[in-house]
């Protein structure tokens, strides 16, 4: 990440403390490693993560709310459709379970 400062690190331990805390949290489910093993392949819609889950739009909603608010995921609109995507932070499910 060469010129890239990471999105889970400031400058002040106690912010840096707090954002690991949320990107943890963000970690720590078997259905989110699941949901960003999917986003790895391609970035998808929620209709197209909730045919891939199986889980319901609530259920969806809360564990992406998760993962975007522990940076994991972020939101693009692509040609008018919002899709979810996977961030830097968010690759590091290949090294967890």
């Amino acid at each position: 990440m060469a010129g890239k400062k990471s999105k889970t690190t400031t400058d002040s331990i106690e912010e840096t403390r707090l954002y690991h805390e949320r990107y943890l949290r963000a970690m720590n489910s078997p259905i989110r490693r699941t949901i960003l093993r999917i986003l790895k392949e391609t970035a998808i819609t929620i209709e197209g993560l909730a045919s891939r889950t199986g889980l319901s739009d609530e259920d969806l909603r809360w564990h992406l709310n998760l993962l975007e608010h522990g940076f994991c995921v972020e939101k693009e609109n692509r040609q008018g459709k919002l899709v979810y995507k996977l961030t830097q932070e968010g690759r590091v499910v290949d090294y967890v379970e």
